[in-house]
């Protein structure tokens, strides 16, 4: 259940980490957005980004091994990359809707599967 509970939080935290990070060059037209200053933006940014931690932080500290979670450290980072990356691809696909995926893209994606599953096998 824990390791459930951690994907979950893990999940949500990308949602506001994709958002904090590169929402505001897709909605740069929105009415108060265009006007904003670099600095209004980074304040926007950081207020997403709050969320962002309030789910991150605590999905580590349930997922982690030696509070009574199932993964390690290795493995914490590797799920919270893979996440980032599916988050960060259907942003893309459904918010964005400007990039289209290509087969370098597959590639890549196939290669960092390959990337978790060698760092989940115990050898």
């Amino acid at each position: 259940m824990r390791g459930l509970f951690t994907l979950v939080l893990l999940i949500l935290s990308n949602v506001f980490m994709t958002l904090a990070w590169y929402g505001h060059l897709q909605w740069k037209d929105s009415s108060w957005l265009k006007n904003a200053g670099i600095w209004s933006i980074i304040i926007f940014s950081w207020g997403l980004a709050f969320f962002e931690y309030v789910m991150q932080v605590p999905a580590n500290r349930l997922g982690f091994k030696e509070n009574g979670g199932p993964f390690t450290f290795f493995e914490l980072k590797t799920i919270q990359e893979a996440i980032s990356l599916v988050v960060f691809t259907l942003f893309l696909i459904f918010v964005v809707k400007s990039e289209k995926l290509a087969w370098n893209h597959f590639l890549g994606f196939g290669l960092i599967l390959l990337a978790v599953y060698v760092i989940f096998k115990k050898w």
